[in-house]
């Protein structure tokens, strides 16, 4: 602030939501009696090569000019994050992406300041002050700090999830997902329209593990930043995210301007369902490769790179031809071999090195529909996936001395590692040079097979292991 001609110049590399904060302000200085300095005051917005966006600056700007020109005390300022956009009239209003801020705060022992909660979480050991005008700055911090909102990171009243016990006639699907969810393995369904094949996949969730603090946190954030609602989250639901197969790159692992979070990254710690898996263009899911691997989408940009996470469980759907009723016992098939087989060339293209197990699902009789038997349920499944997931760390830990968590690790990625025994071995070997697989093919029968095995709690794995396996690899991939 100096002298000179009266006005805000913000510099730093603003869009034009922050420049609009300089109207935004001096209505609302107006609005609550506030002068506006006759001074010229210059913003600057640090680091200067990285873009700023949005109207949560508005708060900060606002108090730091307050502040500066004496009309309001300064103590009580300093060690504090202030966070929200103001309305002519001087109100404080929330923005979206308030999570990231609050893990700020509560990183560098700061107090966060705002408007109303517009996403209702408050995370623990963050003091978390509401104002609901910029007026209430006027009497110190003694006029605002005691509306401190109380922390509420998860909500008591556990999710609803849906059951498997609901679906019927499909158990050695049931069994294919709880094998996936034990081990963390890519999972396709293939079968004719009406088969079940989205009521599998939308129960998937349930039966993962209970989603940890670091993970909630992680999803948290990522839903705050482009504004998703947040209550499944806090319930202790996991993400399920199903894009269409119209969604491009952008949409599907991040971009844009200003860069936001992808599909992807919003199915962290959570399942990725792919529907109808050959109308998605191949180059799109191409791109999936490097996020799976990882973990992580990396987006570059000539302002910089941006990091987001994405570690999900991988679930896809097709129909078996472009009509759906390719073995159908009651509709038939209308498509020609040539369309067949430049369908399914199309399912066999990218990720199919990334999905380890395959399922066939089966419409179920009207008899058994009617009938209405119960199968596995939801915490039947869940609680095997638990079991075969604690035998596993145990194991790995026994074996290497250190806690690998995923399936995806070097070390598990080892057939070496995985302790088949003899008849185990045989059975992998005969079943290998039979269906000609290649080695990453050979690996990936293995990985199932250990898996099945954790679920059984034995030590090593054997003949059975590896023939259960192979039942969910599908037609043989190479």
């Amino acid at each position: 602030m100096a002298e000179g001609i009266p006005g805000i110049t913000i510099v730093g590399m603003p869009d034009s939501t922050v420049l609009e904060a300089r109207s935004r302000i001096r209505c609302a200085l107006r609005s609550t009696s506030f002068e506006i300095p006759r001074k010229s005051i210059t913003v600057n917005l640090s680091p200067s090569d990285i873009k700023k966006t949005g109207s949560s600056l508005d708060l900060p700007i606002a108090v730091a000019i307050l502040a500066l020109s004496k009309q309001i005390p300064r103590e009580g300022l300093e060690g504090s994050l202030f966070l929200g956009e103001i309305a002519l009239d001087g109100s404080v209003l929330a923005t979206r992406g308030e999570v990231p801020y609050q893990i700020l705060a509560r990183e560098m022992g700061l107090d966060l300041v705002g408007g109303e909660m517009g996403e209702a979480v408050s995370l623990p050991n963050v003091n978390r002050y509401y104002v609901q005008s910029i007026s209430a700055f006027r009497g110190g911090k003694d006029s605002w700090a005691a509306l401190r909102v109380q922390p509420q990171f998860r909500q008591r009243t556990p999710a609803v999830s849906l059951d498997y016990a609901d679906v019927v006639g499909q158990e050695i699907a049931k069994r294919g997902m709880v094998i996936a969810a034990a081990g963390e393995h890519g999972l396709m369904m293939i079968g004719t329209p009406g088969a079940g094949k989205s009521m599998l996949a939308q129960r998937l969730c349930g039966i993962l593990p209970p989603i940890d603090d670091a993970e909630l946190l992680e999803a948290l954030s990522i839903h705050s930043v482009i504004g998703e609602p947040l209550e499944d989250l806090l319930c202790g639901r996991r993400p399920f995210r199903r894009p269409h197969h119209s969604l491009s790159a952008a949409g599907l692992l991040g971009g844009n301007r200003p860069v936001r979070p992808g599909e992807a990254s919003l199915a962290h710690g959570g399942v990725l369902f792919f529907e109808e898996m050959g109308e998605w263009p191949s180059h799109v899911l191409q791109m999936l490769r490097q996020p799976i691997e990882e973990g992580v989408v990396r987006i570059i940009r000539a302002d910089g790179s941006y990091l987001f996470p994405a570690r999900f469980q991988l679930l896809a759907a097709s129909n078996p031809c472009p009509c759906g009723y390719l073995g159908d016992p009651e509709v038939e098939c209308r498509c020609t071999p040539a369309a067949v087989e430049r369908y399914q060339a199309k399912l066999s293209g990218p990720l199919a090195d990334r999905i380890d197990i395959s399922i066939s699902v089966m419409r179920p009789s009207a008899e058994l529909i009617v009938q209405g038997s119960e199968g596995m349920s939801t915490a039947e499944m869940q609680a095997q996936v638990l079991e075969a997931r604690e035998f596993r760390s145990a194991r790995i830990r026994r074996a290497f001395r250190s806690f690998a968590p995923d399936a995806s690790t070097s070390a598990e990625a080892s057939i070496r590692t995985l302790e088949f025994n003899e008849d185990g071995q045989s059975t992998l070997l005969a079943y290998s040079k039979r269906n000609l697989l290649t080695a990453r093919g050979i690996v990936r029968l293995a990985r199932v097979a250990r898996t099945v095995a954790d679920l059984s709690h034995s030590a090593s794995v054997t003949s059975e292991h590896v023939l259960e396996a192979a039942m969910f690899q599908g037609r043989a991939r190479a």
